[in-house]
Parts: C-alpha cells; structure tokens; sequence
C-alpha cells in the first residue's frame, strides 16, 4: 500500500502508513508551496511514513509561509526550482530516487491565462513532459497527476461529465491542462508508466491566493472594497474544501488503478451569486459586520472572455471504487475559512501586496469595475 491506511478521527484525516519506518520510500511532490498541495505537504509529513521532497519554483502562489513550520531533515526537504528545468529534474530523480510522484504544479488561474497564456503552456504542458520524461526514466512506482474539471469544457445544458466525458478545454488554462492529462495518458499506454489521474472540482479553504473567487470576497469585504461578480453572476459550480481533496488523492495515492482518472466532487451545483450571498451572510455573521452593507457591495462587471457556464462532474468511481466522500459542508467550509482568513490577515496582507495589485487592476479594469 503506497499512503497506508486512511484512519478517522474526530474531524480530521490522519494518514497512517501500514509499513514500518525502514520501508520508508520517497514521495516527489511538485508545487508543494501552493495552495492545494500545502495542504497535501501537510498531511503527508504529518504521517512521518514517507520521506518527502517538496519540489516548488515559487512563483506568486507559491508561498513558504504555507508549509510554516515543517522542519528540514530526516523526513522533509525543500528544493526551490522549476519542473522546466531538465537538469534540476534529471538530478532531483538520480540523488532523490522517488517511489512517487505527486505533481501539484502549475499555473491555475484563468483570468491570467487570458493576460497571458506563455507561462501556463510551459509550465503545464511542457513541465509536465519533463516529469514524465523523468519519471519514465527512472522507474518511478507511481505519477500521479492533479488535474481540474475544467477540461470537459462549458456544460450548460448538458449531464455532469464522467470521466469518459470528451475534453472540450475553453481557456487556455484549461487547454494546457487537457494538453497535460492527453501526455501522461500517453506515456501509461506507450511507456508502460503508471499513472494516475485525479480531476477537482472548485477548491476552497485556508492559504488560498485571494485571486480566486472566495478568497478575494473574503478579502475585499476585510478591506472595504466592492464584490466584483462576472456578467450575471449565474455560472455554476461545484466547490469541495482542501482538506476533503487531498482525502480524496491520498486515498488516489494508495489505492487508484493505474491509467484510470478520478472525478472529485460534491455533486453540488453552486451559482457564482449564490456562493458570494451565503459568503456574505457567514461573514456578517462571523465577524460581526451587517449583512445588508455587504450585500450592497456586490458589483456585477462585464463577463471574461470565454467564460464557461457550467462545470459539473460525476464522482461515482471515486465513491464506489475507494469509497471516498466529501465530509465538509459548503456552509461549514466557509466558515472555516472565514476564520482562517480573519486570523491571519497579516499574511493576506503580505501575498496581496505589490504584483498582486498590479493583476488586481488589470483584470478589473478590463471588466470596467
């Protein structure tokens, strides 16, 4: 068993590897500094069962404070580069030598992909090459990459996608992503490389970089600023809180069939408005401000180019197959998060500081907030 067993308790996952600690392999986790794979970082080092090499470029989401506290040593290290890079990559499988590989990195927002789709073809689609190129190399037991519901395209109108559902990628974030999944499929089939893919719905929850949609509402109502929504603010989504994803790719990790690919969803359908109404609701509620002034903040700008309508995904396999399920109420989520967010303004100060308000400006402005 590649993670060990999953064993509740209380309100939290804890990862408990079934073989001793003179089985202890090497996990490779890509992007572990950002917003999802801290999480994983987290819970993995916690289970002292592996030894993990954190592999991050730190870019503008990826962020040191996230993984704040996990020492360097025996279980964990740190390398600062990038998965572009061949030669860092070629060295990290030599020295290192993985069992598995996690790969969390990436560029992920649409609205910068729109500004400027470069950075996200390089790191999704040809950084993804030369981690399977790697992995391929040297043998790697498993590659596990994470990859998002949004490369089944718009589904407005249209059943929730399975996982044999056509890839219809609108943006160029989601087509870089797409590109990623096709490439990896291809090295399982032709290479023989045990992959695995895991595809999310909508994440939420503490450290997330406040460009998307609940952090930056969370944020600007910290700030006083407006709640700037796309078009009719009518798209619907399905959000999942971090920690029941990375419940569901741990349980991925240790148990999913090679070449197959795993929906994660609630299978709850969410209008954009209706998110940030509730948001609005909890937050008065929280930290004691009127729910009616917030409310009055919302702005509803012009819609982003190409801007899907619908995501929605079936998770049957992933609930059938590993038994997995989400825990975590969207109400209960965002108030978790809330309260992270209150309590730690200064690092929300800190990542929304400089470049961040370039960005900030220039998608907005472009929407004519």
């Amino acid at each position: 068993m590649l993670l060990g067993t999953i064993l509740r308790s209380g309100s939290s996952d804890h990862l408990v590897a079934s073989y001793g600690k003179a089985a202890m392999k090497t996990m490779l986790v890509t992007g572990g500094c950002g917003f999802i794979g801290s999480h994983f970082i987290r819970e993995i080092v916690a289970a002292a069962r592996w030894r993990v090499v954190n592999l991050d470029k730190l870019t503008y989401a990826g962020n040191l404070e996230n993984v704040k506290g996990i020492a360097e040593g025996e279980g964990y290290r740190f390398v600062r580069g990038d998965i572009c890079d061949r030669t860092l990559i070629e060295a990290l499988y030599s020295h290192e030598r993985p069992a598995t590989v996690v790969n969390f990195a990436a560029e992920s927002h649409v609205d910068r992909s729109i500004l400027d789709s470069t950075p996200f073809l390089e790191t999704n689609t040809l950084g993804m090459q030369v981690l399977l190129e790697g992995a391929r190399k040297h043998n790697v037991e498993r590659f596990v990459q994470l990859s998002t519901d949004e490369v089944y395209g718009d589904l407005d109108r249209l059943s929730p996608s399975d996982e044999e559902h056509p890839l219809a990628p609108s943006s160029p974030y989601a087509a870089s992503k797409a590109a990623a999944d096709l490439l990896a499929l291809a090295y399982c089939r032709t290479y023989g490389l045990p992959v695995v893919i895991v595809r999310s719905c909508n994440n939420y929850g503490p450290f997330q970089f406040p460009e998307k949609l609940i952090p930056l509402m969370i944020r600007n109502i910290l700030v006083g600023k407006d709640l700037p929504i796309y078009g009719d603010g009518m798209q619907q989504r399905e959000w999942i809180y971090v920690d029941d994803n990375v419940d569901a790719i741990a349980q991925v990790i240790e148990r999913g069939r090679v070449g197959e690919i795993y929906n994660v969803s609630t299978e709850d359908e969410q209008t954009n408005r209706d998110v940030v109404r509730l948001l609005c609701d909890l937050m008065a509620d929280e930290v004691g401000v009127d729910v009616k002034s917030l409310h009055d903040r919302v702005r509803f700008v012009i819609d982003r180019p190409g801007h899907d309508r619908r995501y929605a995904m079936k998770a049957a396999k992933i609930r059938t197959q590993l038994g997995w399920e989400p825990r975590v109420s969207l109400d209960m989520g965002l108030r978790r998060s809330i309260r992270w967010y209150f309590d730690n303004q200064p690092w929300l100060d800190n990542v929304t500081s400089g470049a961040y308000r370039q960005y900030y400006d220039a998608v907005y402005a472009r929407a004519g907030a």
